[in-house]
């Protein structure tokens, strides 16, 4: 048998054109993947008893090989498969790729998951395989491996969530996505909330063309569902329709604009030469240690600007109600939500992933990405702020009655 396989591998490139069809090349194919991982096996017997086979240092050792057993193993790509596993006299051997209880080359497969998660493309991890692994696999059955993460998906996004989170922050990420037979900008909104314990998660996503009231609604009633009872505070970047949405789902909520975001928007009506003078103005305004000071400072802008900027100067007034609600709380929580901060973080993070995907051809290949590349952030916020717990004195502080959930 192995003699055979060694003379399957130094077949020429035209030995592939007797498959007639895929049935034929993915039964050539489970028979090459087999082996393989027997040979890998073997290699990690190798490893155990430190000589390899035949070789003149296993003599009086203390441990050989002892041939191999059969075990029907189970793998999510490729099915059923049995394997012979080999053994030593000592019986001390546990192959590290198939533990004994668990699935054949889960190592491999979540490996495979990792990759794709990286943004790598199917047929880059398929090469990758190949070297590290010594395994060939087809760009199909790459896709086949990372297809399951779509029943990881569906189980994140319908679990059970905090019933109070301190503060949340929303915003979207746009990807192109095919849509009716063509690629269209689609955007990915994502929500992060912060929990009593002072650590981060996110919450959910959901995929939209447009924003609308009855989107929000949609979202908002979700995360309901799912065991949220009260948010304090939302910051996000004016996001059309949502404000009207939580006052009907969580009519407590305090909603602060990203004061950032605000600027960034002021900005595209003032010419580049004056924008450096116009932004240090304006932090002036934001910066300022109360509401009233900075609603001063605002006038002070207005006759310095107004007659030439108009539409800037107006893009604050129209908002201010919510762009100044972070004057309301102590320092540490202005910190944390006059801006949107938190979730761009979170945006780049999943632009790394997804760079090297410029576009998908469905919504699920999408939402594989974006929580492969969640997955991949979330490992990070395994501690609170270093000054958690004046924080949390403060939250309990100001919202007392509403902090009753822990």
């Amino acid at each position: 048998m192995e003699n055979n396989h060694n003379q399957s591998l130094d077949l020429p490139k035209n030995f592939f054109k007797q498959f007639k069809n895929k049935e034929a090349f993915q039964t050539f194919f489970n028979s090459l993947y087999k082996e393989g991982i027997e040979q890998m096996l073997q290699g990690e017997l190798d490893e155990h008893l430190g000589y390899e086979k035949y070789s003149k240092e296993g003599n009086n050792s203390g441990n050989s090989r002892n041939g191999t057993s059969s075990k029907k193993v189970h793998t999510e790509s490729l099915g059923d498969m049995v394997l012979k596993i080999p053994r030593d006299r000592n019986s001390a051997f546990s192959p590290k790729l198939i533990p004994k209880g668990q699935r054949m080359s889960d190592q491999l497969e979540e490996a495979i998951i990792s990759m794709y998660g990286r943004g790598m493309s199917t047929a880059d991890i398929s090469e990758q395989v190949k070297l590290a692994y010594k395994v060939e696999i087809s760009e199909g059955t790459v896709s086949h491996v990372t297809a399951r993460v779509m029943e990881h998906v569906r189980e994140w996004q319908n679990r059970a969530l905090e019933p109070l989170y301190l503060v949340v922050w929303m915003d979207g990420i746009v990807l192109k996505i095919k849509t009716n037979g063509r690629y269209v900008n689609r955007c990915v909104y994502l929500i992060v909330g912060i929990k009593p314990d002072g650590l981060k998660e996110v919450l959910g996503m959901w995929i939209a063309e447009n924003e609308s009231a009855s989107f929000w609604v949609n979202v908002l009633t979700d995360i309901k569902s799912r065991g949220v009872q009260d948010i304090l505070i939302a910051c996000t970047d004016n996001l059309k329709g949502f404000t009207d949405a939580i006052i009907g789902i969580f009519p407590q909520t305090v909603t602060q604009l990203c004061v950032v975001h605000q600027i960034r928007n002021s900005c595209k009506y003032v010419v580049y030469k004056d924008r450096k003078p116009f932004c240090k103005d304006l932090k002036e305004m934001y910066t300022a240690p109360n509401k009233a000071l900075a609603e001063h400072v605002l006038e002070t802008i207005d006759q310095k600007w107004g007659s030439k900027y108009r539409l800037a100067i107006q893009s604050w007034r129209n908002n201010w109600a919510c762009l100044t609600h972070f004057f309301d709380y102590p320092m540490e929580i202005r910190r944390m939500i006059y801006t949107t901060n938190t979730i761009e973080n979170l945006n780049r993070n999943i632009r790394k992933y997804t760079k090297t995907k410029l576009q998908f051809p469905d919504d699920q290949a999408a939402e594989k990405a974006v929580y492969l590349a969640i997955m991949n952030s979330q490992r990070k916020w395994s501690q609170p702020p270093h000054n958690w717990g004046l924080v949390l004195h403060q939250f309990v502080a100001l919202f007392a009655e509403r902090c009753q959930y822990f």
